[in-house]
């Protein structure tokens, strides 16, 4: 047997075996409502708990509400945890997004769609690229939302929208415009949330109505991060773009083993795909496949 190399050159060579490419976000890091939110519409429909740590927003039959981002950006990670309505949901939807301004906006989704007592709520994800949307996927969650606070996070770079559930990647939208699909990339985007009566088509597509007997409906919120970079709503580039955690490059990519856990969420949970729906797209849209959505 030949001479054994020295235990630190072994480590090294260890660690460097066990490097992996993609990682996920940053913690996110609490902080009250105040701090990076305000309310946009139906103010009294905004209840502040714990000082702000905690909020909750109502739905009746009269209205429901919503807050957005004191600043807007081009770029980062963007999480909230929140808590479901509860119980007959039908009709509501509760929903956390990031949007432009322009009238050929960006946006990218979250919709949770409400249902009736004992069934699954169903999130809804989609992303606009210069105004045109069209790319919905839907999933059953693996846990009741309503029980319990979890987190939904959007990690936005250069590379690519990466949507998280409690840091289970859910859905990838990569960056392709080399082969002709926009991508947002110089138009800033505040976060927005709220919550609001769409019983015309969110619960089986408009089937189910909102059942007004068991109003009040409250979602709840808390944690409020924002980790991006600040622009003005004019702003074509981020000024520290390249060098802030979500450009270097194990955030260009997911890993080997966040690859299987979204591959786990296709197979057992996606229920809708636009990639896989031919009779709205008999031919798949150029981005599926990068996204490994086909």
């Amino acid at each position: 047997m030949g001479p054994s190399l020295p235990f630190t050159l072994c480590l090294t060579f260890l660690v460097m075996a066990t490097v992996t490419f993609g990682v996920p976000p940053k913690k996110s890091i609490d902080v009250p409502f105040g701090r990076n939110y305000f309310p946009t519409w139906a103010f009294d429909h905004i209840k502040y708990l714990s000082g702000g740590s905690e909020v909750h927003l109502v739905l009746d039959k009269y209205t429901g509400t919503g807050f957005q981002s004191k600043g807007s950006y081009l770029f980062g990670h963007f999480s909230m945890h929140i808590k479901m309505v509860p119980g007959d949901s039908a009709g509501t939807v509760t929903a956390f997004y990031l949007s432009s301004q322009d009238s050929e906006h960006d946006e990218i989704d979250f919709e949770f769609l409400g249902n009736r007592t004992g069934q699954p709520y169903i999130l809804q994800t989609n992303v606009f690229t210069g105004g045109k949307g069209d790319r919905e996927q839907r999933i059953n969650l693996w846990f009741d939302p309503s029980k319990d606070y979890h987190s939904y996070s959007v990690l936005w770079n250069m590379y690519q929208i990466v949507f998280f559930v409690d840091d289970v990647p859910i859905r990838v939208f990569k960056n392709s415009k080399d082969i002709g699909v926009k991508f947002p990339f110089d138009q800033p985007m505040k976060i927005y949330s709220s919550l609001w009566n769409a019983d015309d088509w969110a619960t089986r597509g408009g089937l189910e109505k909102t059942n007004w007997a068991n109003a009040p409906f409250v979602a709840s919120y808390r944690g409020f991060h924002i980790d991006g970079c600040e622009a003005s709503v004019n702003a074509k580039f981020c000024e520290t773009q390249g060098k802030r955690w979500w450009d270097q490059k194990e955030f260009q990519d997911l890993d080997v083993n966040q690859y299987k856990r979204l591959k786990w969420v296709r197979k057992r949970y996606t229920i809708y795909n636009y990639c896989t729906d031919r009779v709205r797209f008999p031919v798949p849209p150029p981005e599926c496949r990068r996204d490994r959505d086909i």
